[in-house]
């Protein structure tokens, strides 16, 4: 086994090993040699090569989604670092635990006119868990192992981003067959969750409210224990609001919200008004739940979380800080449910949007929303479903979607930018089968993704090309106007044709409502290899479709 002979690069590489942090994706470059020799030479680490870093590092994050552990991404000195930002964001949004690491040139190399230099040290700092700067030399040995310990343990304990700068002075290149150094390793610290406050008084506001829902956003699977998801499901006075990425699933749970809300009236808003709104979960999609719980607020916000509370509707009154799972089994054991019809009248409304949503799709033309509602109908068992944002993680709001699948999204900060290395990240880490559903232009913002090779075999592409942003034309504003064809539809004519050839997909295409039905079963049904179906929808029609639906479902 062969080492760099760079101290700094062994300190790295042996507390990574020491701390389980088994998955390392490198970019090429000269200045992190002494890393990838020491990652790449090492046969306990399973090393990946990605070129483009920002690609690189949404498909770190994308495994780290999955395995729940810390990835490490691995870039040269320059502006190479700066590509990893839109995951470092994204992570730091949706509590995944992405390790940084930038080789750098020494400090007096910085700002003297040297190639692929900037400013590395703390570049991000507004969206960082903790940033480690070393120094090279043997008298900052002591500094070097604190620091890094120290961002290792925040990765893993905080499950979130951070970053290691490390310069190295040539040469980069030299190896030794000796470890020259023993880094101390500081054991990361999980304390036991347990809730050190008095709940009396929050138990006994529940009981005693009529209105209240439970609010969820972005979910893993199977994060919630199944007794509480009954509880919560029985009690007549709790309606509970889940979305596609909630992953929570009950018959009398509402999980689509603006089917649901969109419709109303200020009189049914004031009927739906909450006592109390209890949240908990990661980012809520839709806009329309934050616009009524903003102009009409419950009396009490609650937010269960270990480690941040968001104030999204401006009345939070207490954030518990701890797991959802934790606090539930403290708090709704011992609460009474109350009689009301309050949920009971909901679920009602519910069930007579669903029965207007199925005659809706059976009279609509082709366009987006019957694309949707197709591939959804046909979603195979038991798959990984990565939905990309803009259009597909909203369209994705409005259909049932087989229990069995578990959804994510990027909704951290809700870019497209990374969606598709993501999802291809996800389905290389996961066991289970991976569908990956995106617009076009979130598709071909990042085609960069399928450049690896990493992409199993069970992987499929579902891209609905409707030309553009899709998006812009259901928002307010002026359609029909050059100025909107360029730069907010940015309409265009691109097909991922070539690109399926070049990565090696299996490409077919769709262009009518006739061959929906036939083709998206067969496309589902093949295993042999990686495969993308392009579906085509006229852009003219979709947002007229949409925006009818909300009329139509009343």
């Amino acid at each position: 086994m062969k080492f760099s002979n760079k101290i700094l690069s062994q300190t790295l590489v042996q507390l990574c090993f020491d701390k389980g942090i088994e998955h390392i994706v490198i970019s090429p470059g000269s200045r992190n040699a002494p890393l990838t020799i020491g990652f790449g030479e090492h046969p306990d680490f399973k090393c990946f090569s990605i070129v483009d870093e920002r690609c690189a590092a949404f498909f770190a994050l994308g495994m780290a989604q999955q395995i729940k552990k810390p990835v490490a991404v691995i870039c040269t000195s320059g502006s190479a670092l700066l590509n990893y930002y839109p995951a470092v964001a994204e992570a730091f949004y949706s509590d995944i635990p992405l390790v940084v690491i930038a080789a750098d040139r020494p400090l007096d190399r910085i700002d003297i006119g040297d190639g692929q230099t900037i400013r590395q040290q703390n570049v991000f700092e507004n969206h960082i868990l903790y940033s480690a700067n070393c120094i090279e030399g043997e008298e900052f040995q002591i500094k070097n192992e604190t620091e890094i310990n120290i961002a290792l343990n925040t990765a893993i304990e905080l499950n979130g981003p951070v970053h290691i700068n490390i310069p190295f002075t040539e040469p980069l290149y030299h190896t030794t067959e000796s470890q020259l150094v023993w880094p101390q390793n500081v054991i990361p610290r999980m304390d036991v969750e347990t809730l050190k406050e008095d709940l009396n008084p929050f138990i006994k506001q529940w009981s005693s409210s009529k209105r209240k829902i439970v609010l969820v956003g972005v979910l893993p699977p199977n994060s919630l224990e199944q007794r509480f998801v009954e509880q919560l499901a029985k009690d007549e006075s709790v309606l509970v609001l889940t979305e596609t990425t909630s992953n929570l699933h009950n018959i009398n749970f509402i999980s689509a919200i603006d089917q649901l809300i969109a419709p109303l009236t200020d009189e049914d808003f004031k009927k739906l008004q909450p006592d109390i709104l209890l949240t908990f979960g990661g980012m809520v999609v839709s806009k329309k739940i934050k616009a009524f719980l903003r102009s009409f607020s419950p009396r009490e916000h609650w937010h269960v979380d270990s480690k941040k509370a968001y104030d999204t509707f401006f009345v939070l009154k207490h954030h518990f800080k701890t797991s959802i799972n934790s606090f539930l089994a403290e708090f709704l054991l011992k609460t009474v449910p109350v009689q009301t019809d309050y949920r009971n009248q909901w679920l009602a409304i519910k069930r007579h949007r669903l029965q207007r949503h199925e005659t809706y799709v059976s009279e609509i033309p082709y366009a987006d929303f019957m694309v949707f509602s197709e591939i959804f109908k046909q979603l195979p068992q038991n798959v990984q479903l990565q939905l990309s944002n803009s259009a597909t993680i909203r369209y994705a709001q409005l259909f049932d979607i087989n229990t069995s699948a578990k959804v994510f999204c990027n909704r951290g900060t809700s870019g497209i930018d990374g969606s598709t290395s993501t999802a291809v990240g996800a389905a290389y880490a996961s066991k289970l089968p991976t569908v990956f559903l995106t617009g076009d232009l979130s598709f071909f913002y990042d085609s960069n993704a399928l450049w690896n090779n990493y992409i199993p075999k069970n992987f499929k592409i579902v891209v609905v090309n409707n030309g553009g942003g899709g998006i812009f034309r259901i928002l307010p504003g002026e359609k029909d106007t050059e100025l909107f064809d360029t730069f907010f539809e940015t309409k265009h004519n691109l097909s991922a044709k070539q690109l399926s050839e070049m990565y090696g997909f299996k490409y077919q295409t769709i262009f009518k409502k006739e061959e929906l039905l036939e083709k998206v079963n067969d496309f589902f049904s093949k295993n042999d290899g990686p495969a993308l179906l392009e579906i085509f929808t006229p852009s003219t029609v979709n947002d007229k479709v949409l925006l009818d639906y909300f009329k139509f479902i009343l």
